[in-house]
């Protein structure tokens, strides 16, 4: 039985970099940095040799994290595609309480534009876009 939700991970190239952008841009927390080597690590992982980079994040009063990871080793592999239909993660979800200044925040540090927000039927406003890292986020706009 699951008891509850604890985190995202999202492999980034560059941890600084994606942990001044969410925290800066998307306006998240950092809660917690890590310096993750040794053979725990390295079984939960499944390489040798392991070493994480992590920043653990979240929006304030929120429990649910972020967990941004840039493996120093091994190297990073690129992605092979940045398609959203591909299986696997996909993207991550923020509630945002003015969608047009985020979504032109994210675009000015240097996210890629998808598609402009969306108004849904029921007064959702709604877009995908990506970070600098290509990494796919939603951004809502509640009713």
């Amino acid at each position: 039985m699951v008891i509850g939700l604890n985190h995202a991970g999202v492999v980034v190239k560059d941890l600084e970099k994606a942990a001044a952008f969410y925290r800066d841009v998307i306006g998240l927390e950092v809660m917690e940095r890590l310096d993750r080597t040794g053979p725990e690590i390295d079984q939960v992982v499944g390489y040798e040799n392991s070493r994480l980079l992590i920043a653990k994040m979240n929006a304030p009063g929120e429990d649910h994290l972020v967990e941004l990871i840039q493996y120093a080793s091994p190297e990073p592999l690129q992605r092979h595609s940045e398609e959203r239909s591909q299986i696997g993660a996909s993207h991550i979800a923020f509630f945002v309480d003015d969608i047009n200044d985020k979504f032109n925040a994210i675009i000015a540090a240097g996210g890629v534009q998808l598609n402009p927000p969306t108004s849904y039927p029921d007064g959702r406003i709604v877009c995908y876009l990506q970070d600098p890292d290509r990494n796919w986020v939603e951004l809502i706009q509640p009713v």
